[in-house]
């Protein structure tokens, strides 16, 4: 199976080049952030908790995140793999990540990071905030969660690269350019 953690800042484009990804690929995707906002959207315990977590700019916690996912890749029967967006974000989580996929026989093919520089993540989330109208997307949230992500979450960078699973993506750019490369590292597992 081919398993994918696609990796990067708030607003880099993962979920845009995750939907790529899946339909050339032919994988299953596992978007941390459609789950929660679907948990969320219907009201139960685990959104209500969810909710109070995201409206602080804070990150859920990972035994929580652990059992959607598990529960959600289980799902998936005859599956070619799974690219997981949002997740993991913090060291602690990519273990219990490899420690669910080794108990399914399965492992991280790959761990794609998207780099964006920190203005144009900014300009990128206040636009997508304006046209989509989602509520974590003012100013004052991204900032948050861009500090959260840079503290708690770029750590990964390193753990994945002690894994041999990192690679790194330009993602400035047109969507096919950043798209073409990420195929280029796919295509060589």
């Amino acid at each position: 199976m081919l398993n994918i953690v696609i990796f990067g800042a708030p607003g880099s484009g993962k979920g845009t080049q995750s939907e790529r990804i899946v339909e050339k690929y032919g994988i299953n995707h596992i978007s941390t952030g459609d789950v929660l906002r679907a948990e969320i959207k219907n009201g139960t315990e685990l959104g209500k908790t969810a909710k109070g977590y995201i409206d602080q700019g804070q990150l859920i916690p990972d035994e929580l995140m652990i059992d959607i996912l598990a529960s959600v890749f289980d799902g998936f029967k005859d599956s070619k793999g799974v690219i997981f967006d949002g997740f993991p974000r913090t060291i602690a989580q990519a273990e219990a990540l490899k420690k669910m996929l080794a108990e399914r026989g399965q492992d991280v093919s790959v761990m794609l990071d998207l780099e964006v520089p920190e203005d144009e993540l900014m300009t990128r989330l206040i636009k997508r905030g304006k046209d989509s109208g989602r509520a974590d997307d003012n100013e004052e949230t991204i900032k948050k969660r861009l500090t959260v992500y840079h503290s708690q979450t770029a750590p990964l960078i390193d753990w994945y690269k002690g894994e041999k699973k990192y690679q790194h993506i330009n993602g400035l750019g047109t969507m096919d350019g950043i798209f073409a490369d990420i195929c280029k590292v796919v295509d060589s597992i």
